[in-house]
């Protein structure tokens, strides 16, 4: 399960990763409450247009994201956009502190971040692959999620307490400083240990050999879809969370915080599950996408705040299962000198969507209440969960028999057994 640690690089890399992870958690989380509680009266319509404006550069920097990856030095790319990051962190943490903070401050701030993070995110999820050998990329990619995970499970709950205790300025101001571990990471990796790729060449038609070969991979395209669905209309946990934490349930700056934190204990496990296996499967991916929109459907009916945070958990699993899965095929079925254009594709549909998404959920729990906002994000899973099914039909003639009083699935012309009925197939490289 950690057997990515095993290499110097990736021990390094990971610590620092942490802690910066913790932070980034703790300033969603305060920077969430402060939208919907102090800078607005409960209005999930302005959370998500916050979640739009720092998400929406992955997909309007698409173009140039991908090929920055790709063509420069991926360490040298990460110590600019962390340094930049902390930046922002520290200038808004100042004003908050200050008292002077208002909400266009915060929504010029979640653009800005935004479109650091278009370019610190394809860097980082390849970065990886010269961390750790190919046989390993797959655990490592889970690792990543597991550690993004754990943060989630410490920082919305410290957040929390805080804020509570002295302000989101200063939630705001240690996010700042958390960006500091991972530059003294970068700093300290052993260069000569990189595994290099071949580097993407100054060529015409760069900006676009991402999208073709994308569009040559009917498996990287029907995940991309899924991811898509749930990633638009599924992941907007800091609306989900903060609404029924607030209208439905009446909680404080605390108990948000840990709800947060509950559903991360299921985004753990599922994390560290999908390291456990060598390879992603794609039957996790489809299974996982209709746990899900179960779990949505579960989570938006339960009456009481500690029933609600025990089906989060089970959204928590579901949802870290499908994204890693999603991650780790990706990554592993791509060659390295195309993989940053192909991970900037992925984030930005993945990230990119919640432009769309978000301000949409926000204005269903809003008209609607918070329970029908968990409605859309269950659609979205269900959705998904048939685009796979479908998928499976088309390209692997999956078919459903009724022979001799006996029900009978068949899966590339091979009978399967009831257990199987989800393929097993890894993603190779030709899809």
């Amino acid at each position: 399960m950690f057997r990515s640690l095993g290499g110097f690089n990736y021990r390094v890399w990971a610590a620092g990763a942490l802690v910066s992870n913790v932070g980034t958690w703790m300033q969603r989380t305060a920077q969430d409450w402060i939208v919907l509680t102090q800078l607005t009266h409960h209005d999930a319509a302005a959370v998500g247009f916050v979640m739009a404006l720092q998400f929406g550069p992955q997909l309007l920097l698409l173009p140039l994201s991908g090929l920055v990856a790709d063509r420069f030095d991926q360490r040298k790319v990460l110590m600019a956009t962390q340094a930049a990051m902390g930046t922002l962190g520290l200038a808004l943490g100042i004003l908050t502190v200050t008292g002077m903070v208002q909400l266009w401050h915060v929504y010029v701030f979640a653009a800005l971040l935004g479109c650091v993070a278009a370019f610190d995110a394809p860097a980082r999820q390849t970065f990886v692959s010269q961390l750790v050998g190919g046989a390993n990329l797959s655990n490592a990619v889970a690792l990543n999620s597991a550690s993004f995970s754990a943060a989630r499970l410490i920082g919305p709950a410290a957040a929390g307490l805080l804020t509570a205790a002295v302000g989101a300025g200063w939630v705001f101001l240690i996010n700042a400083g958390s960006f500091g571990a991972v530059l003294v990471s970068l700093v300290f990796l052993r260069v000569a240990d990189l595994q290099r790729s071949t580097r993407a060449k100054p060529k015409k038609g760069n900006l676009a050999e991402g999208f073709r070969y994308v569009r040559s991979r009917p498996d990287i395209m029907v995940i991309l879809v899924m991811v898509f669905l749930i990633g638009t209309f599924g992941l907007n946990f800091p609306i989900f969370i903060s609404t029924m934490s607030t209208s439905v349930f009446h909680q404080g700056a605390a108990a948000f915080g840990v709800l947060s934190s509950v559903m991360a204990i299921g985004s753990v496990v599922g994390a560290l599950l999908s390291a456990r296996r060598e390879k992603p499967r794609l039957r996790f991916l489809f299974v996982s996408s209709a746990v899900f929109g179960i779990g949505c459907i579960t989570a938006a009916v339960m009456p009481s705040y500690w029933e609600f945070a025990i089906a989060l958990a089970v959204v928590g699993l579901a949802s870290q299962t499908m994204m890693t899965t999603a991650n780790g095929a990706v990554q592993l079925s791509t060659p390295a000198p195309v993989r940053g254009r192909v991970m900037a594709i992925y984030m930005a549909i993945f990230m990119g969507g919640t432009p769309i998404g978000a301000p949409i959920v926000g204005w269903v729990a809003n008209e609607f209440g918070p329970r029908w906002a968990l409605g859309v994000g269950a659609s979205s899973g269900v959705l998904a969960a048939l685009v796979g099914l479908f998928w499976l039909v088309k390209y692997h003639n999956l078919r459903v028999h009724y022979i001799d009083r006996r029900l009978s699935v068949t899966h590339d012309g091979r009978e399967l057994a009831a257990e199987e009925i989800v393929t097993d197939s890894v993603i190779s490289q030709k899809g």
